[in-house]
């Protein structure tokens, strides 16, 4: 059982004052049976309430008000985290039973939302490569570990090229993207295969090799197996989740899960800064405030620009 100590600091500057500003946040890591938060703490520059609820895939949300006008909002989260492993499916019922199995589930509620998809420029090829797997031989649980060595093999990962408003079709054409862009493909594939799947995102914890995504925000998704339940798969790393892996939110896609949303008033440019930093081990240093933060910040974050963007996002009103 590792513990891991994470630290996920978001700074958004303004190029003048802006006034009351909305924001929503999905940082709660997921408490289930196989994580458990033991400490959390979150602050924010200008110390508004938090509020929090539950929203409709049981996430917890905070949401909270800034009216006084401000030139920067810096939101951190330290989280002590212990993380469980869990046994892999067995996967000893015959193939057809297991798709015969999902067909009976797909009118169901819990169901229904993680099913849905729309069409887009790939799908006819997609599908011609889906056909390929027979389903009296394959699986669900085989399918879904040779799709994510397909994503794998055939996407590059390359940072900055995408953004969070990238569509499912312009990573199809140019086969290339960070974890986002790999999940999204991931997530359509399966639907199309009648598999129920969700899209998670959360953090990926050090391992003894280095891995896409490591120290960051992360994304991967979460499929339904028959006679199991929910399982991750990691399509950037090509590995199934594991108690590396820590979850901060599921959802239908990334608009579900997003950790920091907001809008404000104010005609004005503003710039995002993301740091995340996770330590198998508790540091105690003293730390700058985080309202003073300057271009140390900056400094460390260097790549953060082009990669971010893809986990977080603040809009204008």
């Amino acid at each position: 059982m590792p513990t891991f100590y994470i630290n996920h600091l978001t700074k958004y500057t303004y190029s003048n004052t802006v006034i009351d500003g909305a924001n929503k946040i999905l940082l709660y890591p997921i408490n289930d049976a196989f994580q458990k938060v033991t400490a959390q703490k979150i602050n924010i520059n200008t110390n508004p309430f938090i509020e929090t609820h539950q929203d409709y895939f049981n996430n917890k949300v905070g949401t909270f008000m800034i009216v006084e006008p401000h030139s920067m909002l810096i939101i951190e989260s330290e989280i002590e985290v212990d993380v469980y492993p869990r046994m892999f499916p067995k996967d000893s019922i015959q193939a057809n039973l297991q798709w015969e199995e999902l067909k009976k589930i797909s009118k169901e509620t819990a169901f229904i939302d993680f099913l849905k998809f729309k069409p887009f420029s790939g799908t006819q090829e997609v599908q011609l490569f889906l056909d390929t797997f027979d389903k009296n031989v394959t699986t669900p649980y085989q399918f879904l570990q040779q799709l994510s060595s397909f994503i794998f093999n055939e996407f590059k990962y390359i940072k900055g090229i995408t953004t969070v408003n990238t569509t499912l079709d312009e990573v199809w054409k140019i086969k290339s993207g960070v974890c986002q862009d790999f999940t999204n493909f991931m997530l359509q594939a399966t639907k199309m295969m009648g598999i129920p799947v969700r899209y998670v995102s959360g953090y990926l914890c050090p391992y003894d090799a280095i891995s896409r995504g490591e120290g960051a925000t992360h994304a991967w998704i979460e499929a339904y197996i028959p006679n199991y339940g929910w399982l991750g798969f990691d399509p950037t790393n090509n590995i199934i989740a594991t108690e590396h892996h820590v979850r901060l939110a599921i959802g239908r896609d990334y608009n579900d899960c997003s950790p920091v949303k907001g809008v404000f008033r104010g005609k004005v440019k503003d710039t995002l800064e993301v740091i995340v930093t996770v330590d198998t081990i508790k540091k105690f240093k003293e730390k700058q405030p985080i309202f003073e933060l300057t271009d140390s910040f900056k400094d460390a974050n260097r790549y953060q620009k082009n990669l971010e963007i893809l986990q977080q996002h603040q809009q204008q009103q």
